[in-house]
């Protein structure tokens, strides 16, 4: 999938990964890149930051926790910019605590940003992409859609919702023979502020300009699954060949997973 003259949504786009990946594809060449974002001085000041002779930026205030938000905003999306070529599922949101100190309303948040929208976002764009025969989407997951943590369960229940989905989807091209790309990404932690306070043991937290750039170039090449640091087959190899307890001691003591998150304070 080539950026060059193709149009790009990405949600989320005022911040952290999403704004990179917006710069980046405007830097492949992007002709249009649209925006959804509930920050509307973030969508006011990145606009301008990204703006260039000969590119066309859309800006829209989305907040893709409301179904009708959305539905009008990507058909604000179709008539001023057009049919969308590329489609980057971004926002997320992360509550950071023991699932019993979630209200009902945090743990309903989400999943409604970090699930349910992507499928929501996905299904106004997707029909185009397939009466065309060509598109791509990518959704940014998490390897907390692969491995369980404390501190993160209703957001692992989120990102394990959208690895299956995205991957089902995936397998619904293929079998329809239609070119249209899936590509789910599962990063580890990435210093955007989004997970502040996070300690690693061993994996590094992940750079946001180095992992923007992997995310671009997987869905040039249309991978369908990237995980980073660990590659994806050996999380689920390791899960498949370890009894749980042996897992669960490795991921503890070996890469200090399970205690990453005891320090979590997360952006301001």
């Amino acid at each position: 999938m080539d950026f060059k003259n193709k149009t790009v949504l990405i949600t989320g786009g005022c911040s952290g990964i999403g704004k990179i990946v917006a710069r980046k594809s405007l830097e492949r060449g992007c002709s249009k890149l649209v925006i959804w974002d509930i920050n509307e001085e973030g969508l006011i000041t990145t606009k301008a930051e990204l703006s260039r002779p000969g590119n066309e930026i859309f800006t829209f205030k989305v907040d893709v926790s409301q179904l009708d938000e959305i539905r009008i905003a990507a058909q604000k999306t179709r008539t001023e910019a057009g049919k969308v070529d590329i489609l980057i599922n971004n926002a997320g949101i992360i509550v950071g605590r023991y699932f019993h100190e979630h209200s009902h309303e945090q743990i309903q948040k989400s999943m409604v940003i970090n699930a349910d929208a992507f499928m929501h976002t996905t299904l106004e764009f997707l029909p185009d992409m397939m009466k065309e025969n060509s598109g791509a989407i990518c959704s940014i997951a998490s390897s907390a859609g692969l491995i369980s943590n404390p501190k993160m369960s209703v957001y692992a229940a989120s990102k394990w919702a959208v690895v299956g989905w995205s991957d089902s989807l995936r397998l619904e091209m293929e079998q329809l023979k239609k070119n249209v790309s899936v590509t789910t990404i599962m990063p580890f932690y990435i210093n955007t502020g989004m997970f502040d306070g996070v300690k690693s043991k061993l994996l590094p937290i992940l750079d946001p300009e180095k992992t923007s750039e992997r995310i671009i170039k997987a869905i040039e090449h249309k991978t369908k699954m990237l995980a980073m640091p660990l590659p994806y087959w050996f999380i689920r190899l390791s899960q498949g060949i370890l009894p749980l307890p042996a897992f669960d001691w490795v991921m503890e003591n070996v890469f200090g997973i399970y205690d990453t998150m005891k320090e979590f304070t997360g952006r301001k």
